[in-house]
């Protein structure tokens, strides 16, 4: 009896530790995600256009807040050069001093040379290189369709998603194909990449939609991420965390919430304006310490740009005027004062270039100006 008991001790012991180890397995298991970034780039973009560095360090920091491992590869593998970034913002500053990831990035991993198998998601960083090598990239198609089939998901921000154009499932049909999706538009194109744009072999947003995709997008330079089920998208720079975001709940985890950087923080206020919420104003107004308000006026300055409507010139009028003190620019002010003129507000005009005559008194232009109010 004494024997049966000892064995039953054993065997409930046994059990209980094979329980324990399954839970320490189960809690321990580390999702794995392959960034992807371009390696055409040369001198910091002078030469040839790369990957967006801060893009890279935004999506990387969301991933290791949430405890994901993470891999990198590129077409050719080896050493990639970023575009001309500004290493001492915070977020770059602190994926710089991260040894283990800059080890990898200095060494990226060769998409032929990539196990699909062995990750759960692929992240495709933006950059104006993405349009040149990665839409070319055979090994890179095989590896992104091969990471969706075995029901992984798929991620790019901003000229990320060109690595997607030409993917295609084991059916013969485009993975983007009926799903929704977005991407930088025609629009922002125009507005910020005229260096590049006679070089590109395709406008993302025209082949995105070639290839059946339902392209949605929100203004210039504002986040917006498109979800369709394990395809995840997002439009600009802006949208990189938001992206990084969503995969990270893709892969069945509840995301660390994280704090926002200032540009991103101030691009969500911008947004909010745009939507109708003006209490932001005085927000920014009140509060300039708390944001990025030179983005603010140059943010205006870039929408004037798109402006269609009375409505789209008053809302650049008023994101540039916010920022006017703080930018102090001569042009900034002219294009207040007719943006002013175009809208009927004389009085104003003439108040904002007579205001700039008094620091430039000899400022040709907003002589020229007032000489035809």
């Amino acid at each position: 009896m004494t024997y049966l008991k000892q064995m039953k001790h054993k065997f409930i012991t046994l059990i209980t530790l094979v329980v324990i180890s399954v839970q320490v397995s189960a809690t321990t298991v580390t999702k794995k995600v392959l960034m992807v970034v371009s390696g055409y780039g040369q001198q910091q973009g002078e030469e040839r256009p790369g990957y967006e560095f801060d893009e890279f360090s935004k999506a990387y920091s969301v991933f290791k807040a949430n405890g994901i491992t993470v891999d990198i590869a590129s077409p050719k593998g080896g050493e990639v050069q970023a575009d001309k970034y500004d290493p001492s913002k915070p977020y770059n500053a602190k994926v710089l001093a991260d040894q283990a990831i800059m080890v990898k990035l200095n060494n990226t991993i060769a998409t032929s040379k990539v196990d699909a198998k062995a990750y759960d998601a692929v992240f495709v960083v933006g950059g104006k290189g993405a349009m040149f090598d990665l839409p070319k990239d055979k090994a890179l198609q095989r590896l992104i369709a091969d990471i969706y089939q075995q029901q992984g998901s798929v991620a790019a921000v901003c000229h990320g998603p060109a690595a997607l154009v030409d993917v295609k499932l084991n059916d013969g049909s485009y993975l983007i194909a009926n799903k929704k999706i977005n991407g930088f538009t025609n629009k922002e194109e125009n507005l910020f990449g005229k260096k590049w744009l006679s070089s590109f072999e395709f406008m993302l947003e025209d082949k995105l939609i070639e290839r059946g995709a339902k392209f949605q997008s929100s203004e210039i330079m504002l986040s917006h991420v498109a979800v369709d089920d394990r395809l995840i998208t997002g439009q600009n720079p802006t949208s990189t965390v938001g992206v990084a975001t969503e995969l990270v709940k893709s892969l069945g985890l509840i995301p660390v919430i994280t704090k926002q950087g200032i540009e991103d923080k101030t691009m969500a206020v911008v947004a909010k304006f745009l939507a109708g919420d003006t209490s932001v104003v005085k927000l920014l107004t009140d509060e300039q310490d708390q944001y990025h308000i030179s983005l603010v006026g140059m943010y205006g300055f870039y929408y004037l740009k798109t402006a269609e409507t009375d409505k789209h010139f008053e809302n650049a009028l008023t994101l540039m005027t916010v920022a006017q003190k703080a930018i102090n620019n001569p042009m900034l002010d002219m294009q207040i004062a007719k943006t002013q003129h175009k809208l009927g507000q004389e009085n104003n005009a003439k108040n904002t270039l007579n205001q700039l005559l008094i620091t430039k008194p000899d400022y040709k232009p907003a002589l020229d100006m007032l000489k035809t109010l």
